[in-house]
C-alpha cells in the first residue's frame, strides 16, 4: 500500500500508485486529487474538516492525527508514506506518525518497517514558513527516528529541480514517481529476468529498505570500459539530496542479450575500496541495447548537518523580512558623514601625522 499525506504527498503517491490511500484535513483538498484508492479525512472540529487545509501550520496536522492514530499506524506498517515537509498537513501528520512509530514498545520486523519519501522545499524560492517547518521535522522526529532505528529507508527528495527547471507540478510529481519506480522494480527484475550472478529477491529487498538510513538511488547506462566511480559521480539522482559516503549499498546490473555479465566486477571493486559490501544482482534483459545499472546508497548523514543549510537560508529570509518591515514602517534619519572631518578628528585623538593620513585617503578616492 502507498500512502499520501497532505496535498503534495497525495499527488505523488497517486502518481506512483493510482490505488494509493490519501489523507488530508480538508475535504476540498482531498477532492483535488483525481485518482485514489481511498480518501481519508482527518477530522478536526467538524465533519468537513478544514476548508482551506492547514495553511502552513503543522499544529493543525498534529491535532488531526489523533482522529486516525491507530488506523494510520496499522496502515503504514511495511509501506511507503509520501509527504512534503514544508506544508502544515503533511508536516504535522507525518511528524506525529514518526513520533508514534519511534515510541512503540514492540520491535518491528523488517517487513513491518515504514519507509518515508519526504519532499523538501527549495528554500531560496519558497515561503520562509516551509523552511522553518522543514527544520522542525528534520531536527525533531526524523532525527529521533534515525537515532533509534525505528523506520525504514527515508528518501529526501528536493523541490530544487522543479524550481530551477520551472517544471509544472504534475510533471515534477510524475518524475519523482517514475524515478522511484525504477528503484522499486529491482526485486521484480531479479525474479523475472534471467539471473546471471548475485541475487536480490523480494525478501532481500524488503530487508534492505527496512534499514533506518537515508537512501540515495540513481540509474544510468553503464560503460564497462570506463571507471564506475566516475560514472557514479556524473550521474547522481537530481531529484534527491546528494548522498554522503555510503555504509550500505545495493545494485542491479542489466546486460543486453549476449552481453558480458562480468562487467559487475568493476562495480564490486569500487565498493570494496570504500569498505562496503553491496547486495547485488546481474540479470540479462533482452530489451536493453547496452548495460544499465541501478544503484542505491544508504548513508547515515545526520539531519543536523542538513539543518545547517536550512538554518542559514531561514535566517536570510528572516533578515530580509525585518529589513522590509523597517523600510516600510520606520523612517531612519539620513546621516551626512564627512570622511575628511572624521579622519582629522581621529588623527588628533591619536597624535598621528595628519597630512600623511589625509594624503592616503586622497589616493584611495575617499576625499
Amino acid at each position: 500500500m502507498t500512502i499520501g499525506i497532505g496535498g503534495a504527498g497525495s499527488k505523488i503517491a497517486t502518481a506512483l500508485d493510482p490505488n494509493a490511500t490519501i489523507i488530508n484535513v480538508s475535504e476540498t483538498e482531498l477532492n483535488k486529487v483525481a485518482e485514489a484508492g481511498r480518501r481519508i479525512l482527518a477530522s478536526l472540529h467538524h465533519a468537513g474538516g478544514q476548508f482551506r487545509g492547514s495553511r502552513k501550520e503543522p499544529a493543525i496536522g498534529r491535532e488531526a492525527f489523533q482522529s486516525l492514530r491507530r488506523e494510520l499506524l496499522q496502515m503504514a506498517r511495511g509501506d511507503i508514506v509520501f509527504s512534503s515537509t514544508g506544508g502544515g498537513t503533511g508536516n504535522g501528520l507525518t511528524s506525529a506518525l514518526i513520533e508514534e512509530i519511534t515510541t512503540l514498545d514492540e520491535d518491528l520486523q523488517p517487513a513491518q518497517k515504514t519507509q518515508f519519501a519526504l519532499v523538501l522545499p527549495f528554500a531560496k524560492l519558497e515561503p520562509a514558513e516551509f523552511t522553518r517547518n522543514t527544520i522542525d521535522i528534520l531536527g525533531g522526529p526524523v532525527s529521533q527516528a534515525i537515532d533509534n532505528g525505528s523506520t525504514g529507508n527515508i528518501f529526501l527528495f528536493s523541490n530544487r529541480l522543479k524550481f530551477e527547471s520551472r517544471l509544472r507540478e504534475d510533471r515534477f510529481n510524475r518524475m519523482i514517481a517514475d524515478s522511484l519506480s525504477v528503484f522499486l522494480a529491482v526485486p521484480e527484475k531479479n525474479d523475472t529476468l534471467a539471473l546471471l550472478d548475485g541475487h536480490i529477491d523480494f525478501e532481500d529487498f524488503k530487508h534492505y529498505v527496512s534499514r533506518p538510513f537515508f537512501n540515495h538511488f540513481t540509474y544510468f547506462d553503464f560503460n564497462p570500459s570506463a571507471s564506475f566511480i566516475g560514472q557514479l559521480a556524473a550521474n547522481p539522482n537530481p531529484l534527491l539530496l546528494p548522498p554522503e559516503s555510503p555504509i550500505e549499498a545495493l545494485f542491479l546490473l542489466e546486460v543486453p542479450a549476449g552481453g558480458d555479465p562480468t562487467a559487475f566486477y568493476e562495480i564490486l571493486e569500487y565498493f570494496a575500496k570504500i569498505d562496503v559490501s553491496p547486495v547485488y544482482s546481474v540479470v540479462e534483459n533482452p530489451e536493453r541495447t547496452k548495460p544499465f545499472v541501478t544503484v542505491s546508497l544508504l548513508y547515515s548523514r545526520k539531519p543536523a548537518e542538513l539543518l545547517d543549510d536550512f538554518n542559514r537560508i531561514s535566517d536570510e529570509h528572516t533578515q530580509a523580512m525585518v529589513r522590509k518591515s523597517l523600510e516600510q514602517h520606520i523612517q531612519l534619519p539620513k546621516l551626512e558623514v564627512s570622511v575628511r572631518e572624521h579622519a582629522e578628528r581621529q588623527v588628533k585623538q591619536r597624535g598621528a601625522d595628519g597630512e600623511d593620513v589625509l594624503s592616503v585617503l586622497k589616493r584611495l578616492g575617499k576625499l
